[in-house]
């Protein structure tokens, strides 16, 4: 039987605890603070410790410190009331395996404290082993975090503190900020990154669609249920679920997304009983949760369930000391092998830029460019900014196109497309909007067309 040590100034939490944890069959030592459980520890061979952070005498990271130093390798569980998130990044700094955020429920202690007895002790991580530092970490998508303003090493540096935890983190920020990106890197660095990483887009599927995606379904639950499906938490069963535009959920599907976070089991859709899962649950959201819940459109209890670390993304317009080092990996991720350099102009139109979509709208003004310009540099007109007329794509004046068939219109397009690109097929495609077969067929059609042509005349 593992024995759980308890430290907490608090008699109420302390009898609390104690009675969670010995009727899941644990034995429990509770004490009133850091010098009782360090006695504790010297007397009797504990398996986990459970501590308060902020107590009179020694503190629980003092504490923390104390154990690390003559107990290497004894897992220890802080708890902190919530909104001291600080608290929270300096136990993992310090050490912690996990950390609890005052109020949790029963089945949430329960939950961490079998999680850590039960998995092996993780390998200490190795930053060059993994090819990732705290600034760029490759994801399986070799989707890079480029960091270097004050702004994002502070987002980084809380999100790489709490990356070994359970604990739910909610990440904010505008559209096309990087919260993707941040989700991937909190599970790349952390000891689940073995494990799956699975996105949900909560703004993409309808409610009853999205339940089935979420929690899944067994035969027969509904129409056209032909066979089980594993919904996404399942699949993400000791990895991480990602929840992306969480604001977007209806308030019936937040109640049973709630009951999820609270007991770590889902019912499946016209299943007979729950089924447990341990998936870490990151959101994200590009609007304000508080403000949705002050208006009644998002669960209050579910915005703490999620709020227990929120990161907030700052806009690109807010790191522009970025921009140069953004638009230099753009530009060798997009060159195809190309030496592509910006002159100072093209440099310092994209620094005073708005940017109101973000990195994703530099991105694809980057791409754009590279795919329109055959030369090595790019210059000011070859960014095609929403702030000004598109030079490259100008249009025949509405006047010629009177009075031409719809074909002749599209022909013309397709070809000055093609000439653009150097002939490059799968670059026409994309900027036309159409696939590569697509485009492969209608140039078909347009020899068939000059050769029937050729014929006749």
């Amino acid at each position: 039987m593992d024995r759980v040590l308890v430290v907490d100034d608090e008699s109420s939490m302390r009898l609390g605890l104690t009675e969670v944890l010995e009727r899941a069959g644990f034995a429990v030592t509770a004490v009133d603070g850091g010098a009782a459980a360090l006695d504790a520890l010297a007397a009797q061979r504990h398996a986990l410790v459970i501590s308060d952070m902020r107590m009179p005498g020694m503190t629980g990271a003092e504490l923390l410190a104390v154990v690390r130093a003559r107990h290497p390798g004894l897992p220890m569980i802080v708890m902190t009331a919530y909104g001291t998130v600080e608290d929270a990044v300096a136990a993992m700094k310090g050490g912690a395996r996990e950390f609890l955020t005052k109020p949790f429920s029963p089945q949430e202690v329960l939950h961490v404290v079998r999680g850590l007895l039960e998995e092996p002790e993780p390998r200490p991580f190795s930053a060059a082993e993994e090819g990732m530092t705290a600034a760029s970490t490759s994801t399986g998508e070799e989707r890079p975090i480029i960091s270097q303003s004050a702004a994002m090493a502070r987002v980084l540096q809380v999100a790489e503190a709490v990356a070994g935890s359970r604990a739910a983190v909610l990440i904010a920020g505008e559209s096309g900020t990087g919260k993707e990106l941040l989700a991937r890197h909190i599970h790349a660095v952390g000891p689940r990154r073995q494990q799956p990483f699975v996105a949900v887009n909560c703004a993409a599927l309808p409610r009853e669609l999205l339940e089935s995606e979420l929690f899944g379904h067994e035969r027969g639950a509904f129409t056209g249920a032909i066979g089980r499906k594993l919904g996404k938490f399942e699949l993400a069963n000791r990895g991480t679920i990602l929840l992306d535009e969480i604001s977007e959920m209806e308030p019936a599907l937040q109640a049973k997304l709630l009951r999820v976070l609270q007991e770590h089991e889902v019912d499946r859709l016209g299943g007979s009983r729950p089924v447990p899962i341990d998936a870490r649950v990151i959101a994200t959201t590009n609007r304000n949760l508080r403000d949705m819940v002050a208006a009644g459109t998002f669960r209050r209890d579910l915005y703490y369930r999620l709020h227990v670390v929120p990161l907030t993304l700052p806009p690109l317009r807010e790191r522009g000391e970025e921009i140069d080092a953004l638009v230099e990996h753009f530009c060798a991720r997009f060159a195809a092998g190309r030496g592509i350099t910006l002159d100072a102009a093209a440099r310092a139109h994209l620094r005073a830029y708005g940017w109101p979509g973000n990195v994703r709208e530099l991105e694809h003004v980057i791409e754009r460019a590279l795919l329109l310009t055959s030369g090595p540099v790019l210059r000011s007109g070859d960014l095609q900014l929403d702030e000004e007329p598109v030079a490259l794509r100008t249009p025949e004046p509405a006047r010629t196109l009177a009075g031409r068939t719809v074909h002749e219109v599209e022909r013309q397009l397709i070809f000055e497309t093609l000439e653009r690109t150097n002939n490059n097929r799968s670059h026409a495609a994309r900027l036309l909007g159409i696939s590569v077969r697509t485009l492969r067929n209608k140039l078909a059609e347009y020899r068939t067309c000059g050769t029937m042509q050729a014929s006749l005349s």
